[in-house]
C-alpha cells in the first residue's frame, strides 16, 4: 500500500498556525501594535481634554413619599397610608383573619400572631401571612429593603407565607438606590422587595407567588 505523501511545508505551516508565527498572526500583531501605539500617543498628548460624564442620577433628590406609594402600587401591591396610632388596626384589617407569624421585636401588636422562634419550613408553610417592619423604602423604584434585624426577622419569614404585610415609616423612605446603599450597613444581609413575587413565561403570562409572597400589603405611616 502506498502512503500519501504530505505536501511540502505542511508541518511548518501547521506549526506556524499553532504558535502564531504565520503571516496572518504577523499582520494581526502589526495591526494591534498600531492601534495600541495610537492609543498611547493620544493619552500622552497634551491636547487631550478630560472627559466629563454626566451623572445627574447621583444628584440629591428629596425623599418623596407620594412617589414611593405610587411606584409600589405600580407593582400591583396594596398600599395605604395612616397615622402611627392606626397601624395596628390597619394590620388587622389587612390580615383579614389569616393565620399570621411575626418576627421577634416587632413594635406593633398583632393579635393571635405566632412569634417566630425558628419555625421549620413545614411550619411556615402552614402560616398564611407575615407582618414585618422595614429598613428602607426607595421612592424612585418602589422597593422595600429589609435588613433582617429586630421587627424584620429572617429571610424565610418573608418568602414562605402567601401574604406579606409590611409597615414602612415615612421617615424611612429615601430618594433612590444610591441613597439606599449609603444608608445600609455592609455587615448585614438585605432583601429587596419590588412588589409581590411574580414571573412571566415566554408569552408574558404573569404568574404570581412563584418564589415569594403572592400578595404584598404595604402600610406607610408617619
Amino acid at each position: 500500500m502506498t502512503e500519501a505523501t504530505p505536501p511540502v511545508g505542511a508541518p511548518e505551516a501547521a506549526m506556524a498556525e499553532r504558535d502564531g508565527s504565520g503571516r496572518d498572526a504577523e499582520r494581526g500583531g502589526s495591526a494591534r501594535d498600531a492601534v495600541l501605539g495610537a492609543v498611547r500617543a493620544a493619552l500622552a498628548s497634551a491636547d487631550v481634554a478630560p472627559v466629563h460624564v454626566p451623572r445627574s442620577y447621583r444628584e440629591t433628590r428629596p425623599a418623596d413619599v407620594d412617589l414611593f406609594v405610587e411606584r409600589v402600587e405600580d407593582y400591583k401591591a396594596v398600599v395605604e397610608r395612616c397615622a402611627p396610632d392606626e397601624v395596628e388596626s390597619r394590620v388587622v384589617a389587612a390580615l383579614g383573619g389569616a393565620r399570621c407569624v411575626v418576627p421577634d421585636g416587632l413594635e406593633w401588636h398583632v393579635p393571635d400572631a405566632i412569634t417566630d422562634d425558628g419555625l421549620s419550613a413545614l411550619e411556615l408553610d402552614d402560616v398564611e401571612a407575615v407582618v414585618t417592619a422595614a429598613t428602607l423604602g426607595i421612592a424612585t423604584t418602589g422597593t422595600i429593603v429589609l435588613s433582617h434585624g429586630p421587627g424584620e426577622g429572617r429571610r424565610a419569614l418573608t418568602l414562605v407565607p402567601d401574604l406579606h404585610v409590611c409597615v414602612v415609616r415615612a421617615d424611612q423612605v429615601v430618594a433612590d438606590v444610591p441613597d439606599a446603599f449609603a444608608a445600609l450597613g455592609p455587615d448585614r444581609p438585605t432583601t429587596w422587595i419590588s412588589g409581590p413575587s411574580a414571573t412571566s413565561d415566554i408569552e408574558l403570562s404573569r404568574v404570581e407567588g412563584v418564589h415569594g409572597p403572592r400578595r404584598l400589603h404595604v402600610i406607610v405611616t408617619g
